[in-house]
Order: C-alpha cells, then sequence, then structure tokens
C-alpha cells in the first residue's frame, strides 16, 4: 500500500498535470460515478490535495472526488493520446488537453459536495499529517506524549491513521530503528529520551522518503552503497525487508517479526532485544 510520502508525490504529479486545466473528457467505471460525467467536462480542476493516505481531487462546481488507492490502487499520467500498458483494473481517466491522469486498481471512489469532505468517515479520523507543511515536529510529539496512547504496542499504533495519518508498513519499521526502539515495546515503556526521538524520527524520515523518492537510509549510506554496486532494494532503507542481511550501523544481522498479520523488521543490536 502507498504510504505518505507515495501519495504527496502522486497529488504533487496530478497538480502538475490536471490543475487549473479544463476537463475535456473523462471515464468512471463504477456507475454511481457515471451522473457526475457531464457536469464535470468543460470545468476546471481547482486542485489535488492528499490526506492521509486518500486523496482529494476538487473540480469547480464545488464537488470533490475522494479516493484511496487502498493495497493496489495506482495514479499514472500521460500525455494525451498515450495509454499507460499494464494488466490493472482502470477506475477513473481524467483527461485535458495535454496530459491525462489514470486511477488504477483502486475500488473506494466517490464524489462529495466540499461541504461533505470533512465529514467523510476516514478524512474524519485521521490524525495529524506528518508532511502536510504546517505540521511541526512537536505536532508529532504532542501525540506520542498524548494519555490516550500510551497504552498502545507502538506496531499497532504507527499503523493507526487516527495517531499521525501518512505512515505505512516501510515507515513504521524504519522509524522505530532510526529510533533506537525494539518494536515489542508498548508507548508507556519507552523512556522520556526514546519518545522524543520517536518523534523527531517520524517527522524527518517521513519527510525525507518524500523528497527522496522512497529512501530513507542515510545520504551517505546510500552513496558507499551504490559505488560498491548495490541495487535500490539493498540501499533504499535501514531495516525494512532486509532480513538476514547486515545491519547499515552495526553490521549485525537484520531480523524479523510478525505483528497483526504483517512483518516489522528490527536490528536487535541498535534497537535491543
Amino acid at each position: 500500500m502507498p504510504e505518505g510520502p507515495e501519495i504527496w508525490r502522486a497529488a504533487d504529479n496530478l497538480n502538475k498535470a490536471l490543475s487549473g486545466k479544463v476537463i475535456d473528457n473523462l471515464y468512471f467505471a463504477f456507475e454511481e460515478l457515471q451522473e457526475f460525467k457531464e457536469d464535470l467536462i468543460g470545468l476546471k480542476v481547482e486542485h489535488i490535495e492528499p490526506r492521509g493516505k486518500a486523496i482529494l481531487t476538487s473540480f469547480a462546481n464545488d464537488l470533490t472526488m475522494y479516493s484511496h488507492n487502498q493495497l493496489y490502487g495506482m495514479w499514472m499520467i500521460r500525455n494525451r493520446g498515450e495509454i499507460p500498458e499494464n494488466n490493472r483494473q482502470l477506475r477513473v481517466a481524467i483527461h485535458n488537453e495535454k496530459k491525462s491522469a489514470f486511477l488504477f486498481s483502486a475500488s473506494d471512489i466517490m464524489m462529495l459536495e466540499d461541504g461533505e469532505v470533512e465529514d467523510h468517515p476516514y478524512i474524519q479520523k485521521l490524525g495529524p499529517d506528518v508532511i502536510h507543511p504546517e505540521t511541526t515536529e512537536e505536532d508529532i510529539l504532542n501525540r506520542y506524549t498524548n494519555e490516550k496512547f500510551i497504552n498502545r504496542r507502538l506496531t499497532t499504533l504507527l499503523l493507526d491513521q487516527g495517531f499521525i495519518s501518512g505512515i505505512g508498513n516501510y515507515l513504521r519499521s524504519e522509524i522505530l530503528f532510526y529510533s533506537g526502539v525494539h518494536p515489542s515495546l508498548k508507548l508507556r515503556e519507552c523512556r522520556e529520551e526514546q519518545v522524543q526521538k520517536l518523534a523527531s524520527s517520524t517527522f524527518f524520515l517521513s519527510r525525507r522518503s518524500y523528497e527522496t523518492g522512497g529512501i530513507t537510509n542515510d545520504p551517505e549510506i546510500v552513496e558507499a552503497l551504490k559505488r560498491e554496486g548495490a541495487g535500490r532494494k539493498e540501499f533504499r532503507h535501514f531495516v525494512y525487508n532486509r532480513t538476514g542481511r547486515f545491519c547499515h550501523k552495526c553490521g549485525n544481522e537484520i531480523k524479523e517479526l510478525k505483528t497483526g498479520g504483517r512483518k516489522v523488521y528490527f536490528c536487535p543490536n541498535c534497537q535491543g532485544e
């Protein structure tokens, strides 16, 4: 599933291709969206905004399309007249004079009036968006020190979009590693300095991933590994999806554990065991 950094980058690309441009053709796969097609053709896309792991596409007639990529959804942008080649199911296509934006495989799509957006069940429950330019590190620390979260296990808490929105499975493992915190701990079991580190790591690594196109590893480690001929899969992350490989920091073996049916990756030496 795309995480906050990927959703923000997708929204950036969609804004470049669509915002302020007149729609000259539309495609909706779902029957319940068909009634909006005629009204939207000839109007401008106002703006595209990421919200957690969802994207809001606002139109000039006070309507907003809510879409959530879920596990397999993906936006693709092409020059007008070009069609992406893939085996995914096309759900939405928005065309203007120069560009086309295609949404594949997403199944959670609906049209809302602008006044209904904040009442959408997913939007309503979101915590602060870690990548939003107005979110501060102090905002993130306030979530970690909020009493209602202290009894939660960190591996579960970090995936809760009501805690902090935009964090997913790879960021969870990377944040815990960068903080030196073992994935078995509950928030209340962390020392004050660990809580501070969790907050700063959440803020810093999420934004690093957004700026680098998904790389959370330290730049100097990335460059050293590239010089050795390492591929992206090896240099992209500290621990995520690196079971059995050596930790970039200490050289010990990366391990994994399952929680809630999903894997979390960690270094027993750097994070304690």
